[in-house]
């Protein structure tokens, strides 16, 4: 285990599963305690806070619906009186509704948008707080679906090009304070969200995306959890109001129109 985070307590939301519990436990790996944050998956939740404290850090479970601006405060609540600071937010957890547009209830809009900005701008107002003189890291997961078009995934991807708007204004508002904020872009992750958004196609989509991809696979959950532990150690303290493409050069290419080799 390095110390790179040592002594550092970090909050992941979404940390049951998929990015964020990767993200959790290299955050422990390197030093730090971690509060691992679920919504409905208890057992989950522990199974990480289990692994992490295998590697001898303190973790904290704590259930918050983070479309509810009372369960944030909640959350940060419990945060706050189990360790009295924070030095790392990280806004992982999202949720949405793979629909075309044209189909969307006013509610599903509502959930992904109360989630990913409502729920990021409460996050940030009760972390900033917690940080205090100190300085500290507030990190957003954004996503391919931002500068690039997916099927059915209008609504969150709209959403998380507003959530990388948010991530260079609070960037702009509290650099003063030392605080860094910045968003990490996946391409294509194999996670169970992955699998759950393209169904049976699943093993096609896998194939196509990584022949299309210059590394020649998708992206692992670990693969995007080493970057977030990097942009929340001191090796980042000068980079704020960025988005760091973790897609494995995804985005370099034409997609379909690449020639298959």
């Amino acid at each position: 285990m390095s110390e790179l985070l040592a002594g550092k307590k970090v909050l992941v939301t979404g940390s049951s599963r998929g990015i964020g519990r990767a993200t959790a436990v290299a955050m422990a790996r390197h030093g730090a305690d971690v509060v691992v944050h679920y919504n409905r998956q208890a057992d989950l939740a522990g199974e990480v806070a289990a692994e992490i404290r295998s590697l001898g850090r303190e973790a904290l479970v704590v259930q918050a619906n983070l479309e509810s601006l009372e369960d944030i405060d909640h959350m940060f609540d419990v945060v706050e009186q189990a360790f009295g600071r924070l030095d790392v937010y990280v806004a992982n957890a999202a949720a949405t509704a793979f629909k075309p547009l044209m189909e969307m209830k006013p509610h599903h809009i509502d959930r992904t948008y109360q989630l990913l900005i409502q729920g990021l701008v409460r996050a940030a107002q009760r972390s900033v707080p917690l940080m205090g003189d100190r300085g500290g890291r507030i990190l957003a997961v954004s996503g391919h679906g931002v500068d690039f078009t997916l099927p059915l995934y209008g609504s969150i991807g709209s959403a998380k090009g507003a959530e990388e708007s948010l991530i260079r204004y609070l960037a702009y508002e509290l650099g003063p304070r030392q605080i860094t904020c910045n968003a990490v872009a996946p391409g294509v992750v194999d996670t169970d969200s992955a699998r759950f958004y393209k169904g049976d196609a699943y093993a096609e989509f896998n194939h196509v995306v990584s022949s299309h991809t210059p590394l020649g696979r998708l992206a692992t959950p670990e693969d995007v959890a080493d970057v977030l532990v990097f942009m929340a150690s001191d090796m980042a303290r000068f980079i704020t109001g960025q988005v760091i493409r973790v897609d494995g050069g995804l985005t370099l290419t034409s997609g379909p129109f690449e020639v298959t080799k």
